[in-house]
This record gives C-alpha cells, structure tokens and sequence, in this order.
C-alpha cells in the first residue's frame, strides 16, 4: 500500500488532506495511466456521493482529466457499485467515484475502476502515486482542440436500475420492506427499484442536504431502522452506507443480520440452486467463528483474506468463485457485478428470503454469531502501522492471544481508510471481551499518541 492509496482510494478530511490540488493531480495521473495505451480520446466516467464536498472535487478532478486530454462524463450522485456498472455499459475507459463512504461529511475519497469496472490493482494504484510524487511534470498537456470535453449525463441512474432489476426473476408484490438510505447515493434507485418490483416501501433517513449523511443513520446506526421494522410491522429492512456498496439488513423482529448472515443465507440459497461456483465463499479474517463453522456443517467451503473488498474480489477473481464478501456488508455477487453492491444484495437477500417460505429471522438462524467486540483505538495515519514495534503493546497482545487460545481469537488491524488500529476479540462472554478490548485499544492510544 502505497502513500496517498489506502484499502479503498485516496481518503481524507475534503479541503484539508484530500485537497483540490490533489483531486486536480490525482484527475490528471489517473488519466494518464489508465488511457496511455489508447489510440482514441478516452472517455472518463465520474460519479459522486451527496457530501458537500463532492462538487468541489469533482469540479477540481474533471479539470485534471481534461487537462491531459481525455473527456469527462458526469453521471452525477449515484451509488459507487452504479459507477462501476456504467463504466462497462458506456464503454468508457476508466470510472472515477467521489466518496468516502461510511465516513462522516468531512471526510471524502476518489477511488477510480479500469474499463471492466473493477477497482486497480495495487500495481496500478503505484504507478499513479508515482507519477503524483516523483515525475508529475513528465505529464504531456495537450493544447488547442486535443483538451479533454465535459459531458453531464444525469439519466444514467434509470440505466442502473434497469440493469438491477434484471438480476432477478421474480416480483416482490406483499413484501413490505423498510430502506434507510443514509441520506446518501442510494436515496433515488434504492427506494425506484423495490417499488417498480411491487413490494411496499417505507424510507427513512432519505433527504439528503450535503451535511446529513452517514449521520447517525445507515449502515453503521441501525437503531432507527430496527424501530421502524418492529412498527410497522416489515417483512424486513435494508441499511446502506453513504455510497451505496455495502448493505445490512433487519429482521421482522427488528435484529440485525449483518454481511455474515447474508453470506451464509444466500450461498446456501446458490448452492441449492447449483449456482455457488466450487461451493465456496470468500470471506476476510474479520468474519465471526459462527461464519466458518456454518461453513464446514452445510458443506461450502470458505476461503479467507485479509480485510478489504479488493482483497476478497481478487480471491474470487483468481479462484473463479462468484460470492464474497465482509462482515460490514461489502458483499459481491460476481456473476452481476464488480464491487460491492448493496442494492444487488438487497435483491438476492430478498429472492432467497421469498423462495424459502419463512421469516428472515428463521434463515439467519442458519449459523450462530459468536460474541465478538470491535474497539477502535484513535492514532494519527503515520502511527497505525508501527503497534508491532512497541513492545509493551506486543506483550499485551500475547497474553490476550494466550488467554482466548481454543475458545476464541484476538485479530488487531490498522484502518485501510482511518486514522484507528482496529481491536476484534472473539470469544464466549461478551462482557469480558469488552473489557479487554477496551483495555488494549486505550493502552495503544496512550502509547502512539
């Protein structure tokens, strides 16, 4: 991982890490090194999430794209996973998404797709840092009528619904459903395509304003929608993140079924529909025991990669397996499309839960979720990757390890995307995991700040 590249693009505070002369450079490599080998005037598409600071940005990229020649395509707010879609359907030669995600407003990220919608390689991802860093001024730009256009295309989100729709066959008429949209990308297709497949839709958390997404809502506060399921009385409800490529549901009786459970209800759906390729799923190392061990008792097997969605789709990518995914709710459906999609989830979610003849909250009882407690300890970026040269926190996290060794497990990871290392203990009594978490999360705080 390079320098400015984290698990998921260029992340930071807009205006203050992730500049508008970094979104103007970061335009300029990305173009460069995706379309060198063209013979034509490449075609760039550009997409963004509701954050305030996406229009600067993406006001800031478009001009670095057509500064080195090659023309923009604004597509607007939509979903990150629509992004990826429409870079394929358009035939363009490189997508570009403006967000952060999950993260809150001030936050923002640009993370770009090659021709085939799938997110770069680290090699690539180098080759732009490079370029950014050590030999930006080797940059040709063009002049007269060689500078790159800017086309705004904003009917491109009916393309991705249409194409959503497609990938199921079947109708959801008497399903009554509750969707938070995190005032965030999904606000227009999520709510469009469940109603267009029949079922009844109830919407919070859907009026975006710039400032209010991911704010306390979405897939990482799912308080409200667990009320909202239990009152008016859903089949079930959806949770997306800011941009759309991650997705977590709730059941009838308002629990939260996270990407595990979703995982492990729609592989065994594929598996009996003989359309789980080698019977396997692709997981990260931070999905729960349960997980693993519904796995060997029905059968499919589970292929394990370190966190981050690229990391399980290039797993995929290699083995030819067709579903992974994360706990958070990153899950892909190969078959479909490229990255993460939450809307594709919701679908394949919904498909298995309406050909089974019973309530969500019986299918997720396929596995058992073991008590596992997440910790975050808050370090600066240049900080989260030196815990293991502090020997004091080494020896903490030994005797952790020693204590959970048969019965559970310790796993501390720094943050692809944030300034936090990351402490997951699993085990058997969550009261303790919590105290022990906490204990080595504030111990790393005190010794890396």
């Amino acid at each position: 991982m390079g320098i400015l590249f984290g698990t998921d693009g260029v992340r930071g505070i807009a205006n203050k890490e992730l500049t508008i002369e970094m979104a103007f450079k970061l335009g300029q490599a990305g173009a460069h090194v995706l379309t060198k080998e063209n013979k034509h005037k490449p075609t760039i598409l550009i997409g963004r999430d509701t954050r305030i600071s996406g229009e600067m940005l993406e006001a800031a990229l478009i001009s670095g794209i057509c500064s080195v020649g090659a023309n923009a395509v604004s597509i607007g707010i939509v979903p990150t996973p629509a992004v990826a879609y429409l870079t394929k359907l358009y035939n363009a030669d490189a997508g570009v998404v403006i967000s952060a995600s999950h993260n809150p407003v001030e936050y923002n990220g640009i993370k770009f797709f090659n021709n085939k919608g799938y997110k770069l390689s680290d090699q690539l991802e180098d080759e732009i840092e490079d370029i950014m860093l050590r030999s930006y001024d080797k940059i040709e730009l063009p002049t007269g009528t060689k500078i790159g256009r800017v086309k705004h295309k904003k009917e491109s989100i009916t393309d991705y619904i249409n194409y959503i729709k497609s990938t199921i066959d079947m109708n959801l008429e008497g399903m009554k459903i509750v969707i938070d949209c995190a005032n965030g990308a999904s606000y227009v297709s999520a709510p469009e395509t469940l109603r267009q497949l029949g079922a009844e839709v109830f919407i919070i958390h859907n009026e975006p304003d710039g400032t209010n997404i991911n704010k306390k809502c979405g897939s990482t506060h799912m308080k409200d929608l667990q009320h909202f399921v239990t009152q008016v009385g859903a089949d079930i409800g959806f949770a997306y993140d800011g941009d759309a490529d991650r997705c977590l549901a709730v059941d009838e009786l308002g629990n939260i079924i996270d990407g595990d459970q979703i995982m492990a209800i729609c592989g065994l759906y594929m598996k009996r529909q003989g359309k789980l390729c080698k019977d396997t799923v692709v997981a990260t190392v931070m999905s729960n025991l349960g997980f693993f061990i519904m796995g060997k008792e029905k059968d499919i097997h589970i292929e394990q990669t370190k966190v981050g969605d690229r990391y399980v789709l290039e797993k995929m990518m290699e083995e030819g397996y067709n579903l992974g995914g994360e706990q958070s709710g990153h899950i892909i459906f190969l078959d479909e499309n490229t990255t993460g999609d939450g809307l594709l989830t919701s679908l394949h979610l919904l498909e298995a839960l309406k050909n089974s003849d019973k309530k969500l909250s019986e299918l997720a009882q396929v596995m058992e979720v073991l008590p596992q407690v997440l910790v975050n300890a808050k370090v600066t970026n240049g900080n989260k990757y030196s815990y293991l040269e502090d020997e004091v926190i080494k020896d903490e996290i030994g005797k952790l390890e020693e204590k959970f060794d048969g019965e559970g497990r310790v796993l501390i990871r720094p943050s692809g995307t944030e300034p936090l290392i990351r402490v997951m203990i699993e085990g058997k009594n969550q009261d303790i995991l919590l105290e022990e978490a906490k204990s080595l999360a504030s111990l790393i705080e005190n010794r890396l700040n």
